[in-house]
């Protein structure tokens, strides 16, 4: 079976958290500042804040902006349903927008059109999180001029989109939001095996964040309400979670981060690839924004008679797959009122939609396996 996606270890890789685990430090050492501080040379933010997940990261994001009962966090249903579930956890109401058609991403004409709407009923979101789909940025100069317009906070999650740039800056920057969120699970761009980071330029947030995924114990004096009593002691100032990396995740990361940009390159050469070998068959290939320079975490494709073609790829040893189910097509979501029909755009490119296999080590011969088993599949053999 060949994956639609798959990490890419070397020996230093290997070599990394093998030091690590003869090391005096398991966790809570110097491998998480190494890892953070290559987050901030990558992106150009100042502060990177690393968690043992994005999911982890989204939490703590809405924590450090207050959201709340009585809030509301806005997303899109193209993605994992992590992006939305966030907002639950903090016990606030959660909304779609609908997604543009040829890049996949926040539409900010739908976005725009629901601030209006929701301003008239007194229900404006307090976050928007914009999801980086496949690695492409969302247009975020048109997202945060709505955020200043309608004084809403913007959480990225570019979970798809470490290495990625948006207008010639780096996605991650902040430049256009309040905080930025990466994935380092495995089949995305590099890896920590389970990993995540969120990244700012405000320094409060930053520390809300670090607060927040260390259970809300600090050793800092000015944080502390007390004076301390010495060496062992500590406050908890806040409720938090223990969403700490640990340093054998964040030795492989700051290994990992050393080749970001060959990664990057190479999933672009295996995409130009795919552009050629598809130009002749019945699919949509992926369109690029030209304001952005995509990480390429997957390539999505649609075509005509989804379920079939995805068996028959399958049957073939071709590891596709599907992304997303709209999120507010999930029972879970569907008990809270939503229902088919409320975002026809995801709802139509989810129908159609197949990922296919993309990553560093695919090989070319792996690639002409999976387009002549895609060609078999359309034509029906």
């Amino acid at each position: 079976m060949i994956p639609y996606g798959r990490q890419d270890i070397s020996d230093d890789d290997i070599a990394a958290v093998t030091d690590v685990l003869k090391s005096d430090f398991l966790t809570q050492g110097p491998a998480v500042p190494r890892f953070e501080a290559s987050l901030r040379d990558a992106t150009g933010a100042a502060h990177a804040v690393a968690v043992n997940s994005a999911t982890s990261a989204l939490h703590i994001a809405c924590m450090a902006l207050d959201l709340g009962p009585g809030d509301r966090l806005w997303t899109v249903p193209n993605t994992f349903v992590a992006s939305a579930n966030v907002g639950l956890y903090c016990g606030a109401e959660v909304d779609f927008v609908d997604i543009d058609p040829e890049t996949y991403v926040m539409c900010p004409d739908a976005l725009a059109a629901k601030l209006e709407q929701a301003e008239a009923s007194g229900r404006l979101p307090k976050i928007v999180i914009p999801v980086h789909f496949a690695g492409q940025s969302a247009d975020m100069a048109a997202i945060g001029a709505l955020a200043h317009r309608y004084r809403f906070r913007v959480i990225e999650d570019a979970s798809h989109a470490i290495g990625a740039s948006y207008r010639d800056r780096p996605v991650g920057d902040c430049a256009h939001s309040d905080i930025c969120v990466f994935s380092f699970h495995p089949v995305k761009i590099v890896t920590t095996a389970e990993g995540g980071c969120a990244t700012t330029n405000d320094p409060v947030l930053a520390q809300r964040m670090e607060l927040h995924r260390s259970h809300g114990v600090t050793r800092e004096p000015s944080l502390m309400e007390g004076v301390s009593e010495g060496g062992w002691y500590y406050e908890q100032v806040a409720l938090g979670y223990n969403y700490r990396m640990t340093e054998l995740q964040a030795a492989l990361g700051v290994s990992q981060m050393t080749r970001l940009q060959e990664f990057v390159a190479r999933r672009h050469e295996v995409a130009q690839r795919y552009d050629r070998l598809l130009g002749n068959l019945a699919v949509t290939r992926p369109r690029q924004s030209p304001d952005s320079h995509s990480a390429l975490h997957l390539y999505p494709i649609q075509v005509e008679d989804r379920a079939r073609v995805f068996a028959d790829l399958r049957a073939a040893g071709i590891g596709v797959n599907v992304h997303y189910i709209p999120v507010h097509t999930q029972p879970f979501w569907r008990k809270r009122g939503f229902r088919w029909g409320d975002f026809p755009v995801a709802e139509g490119y989810y129908r159609r939609a197949i990922s296919l296999p993309l990553y560093p080590g695919l090989t070319e011969a792996d690639q002409d396996r999976v387009v002549a088993a895609l060609s078999e599949a359309l034509d029906g053999r």
